[in-house]
């Protein structure tokens, strides 16, 4: 099993930024051959010592939030962690301790807010991006507020349904079909 400073050193170093947002079925397989252990450790309670210090709540927040999307992406098993991850980057925020990481990598505690489907949650992830972020936020704050916008019209991101077997409305339906979150994006650097 992993500890702290590998979850992240692997992240932030050896991904870096511009591996973050890829779609890519090599990291994807990366991080499940390195880090699945430790991710169901986690599952089972085993890291609360992990939630008592900065760097360790943001490698807890990495492993549950962003590892997931990586491992199992396209199912549903990609969100399970969520509220696992919402909860310890409230806390982690709550203590001041997401102003103790430097950009970019303070943005880890914020990204379960925005992958949150609770407006409040949409909300507080703008402002943070927002007011916390100023050097490197832009465009996470571009996509904290398409995140908002989508969750202001659906109330969940409809590009979930499949991996979460929900059903699409006819509106998230034409949503998808007409560019789903991209258009969303795009409509947001139109208004700009």
């Amino acid at each position: 099993m992993a500890g702290p400073d590998e979850v992240l050193g692997f992240w932030l170093d050896e991904v870096g930024p511009a591996g973050w947002y890829k779609s890519d079925e090599t990291l994807d397989q990366s991080i499940r051959d390195r880090f699945q252990t430790t991710w169901d450790g986690a599952v089972e309670g085993r890291y609360g010592l992990w939630l008592t210090y900065p760097n360790g709540a943001l490698a807890y927040i990495i492993l549950m939030d962003q590892f997931p999307r990586n491992m199992f992406r396209d199912s549903g098993q990609a969100f399970s962690t969520d509220a696992e991850a919402l909860a310890a980057a409230k806390a982690a925020i709550d203590k001041g301790w997401d102003l103790r990481i430097d950009e970019p990598a303070r943005q880890f505690f914020y990204l379960p807010l925005m992958h949150s489907e609770n407006l409040c949650d949409q909300d507080r992830c703008v402002r943070l991006m927002k007011d916390r972020m100023p050097e490197t936020g832009a465009e996470n704050l571009k996509h904290a507020r398409a995140h908002r916008e989508v969750i202001r019209r659906f109330g969940r991101f409809p590009y979930r349904n499949a991996a979460l077997s929900r059903s699409t409305t006819a509106p998230e339906q034409d949503f998808l079909a007409n560019g789903g979150y991209g258009a969303t994006v795009r409509a947001l650097d139109e208004a700009a």
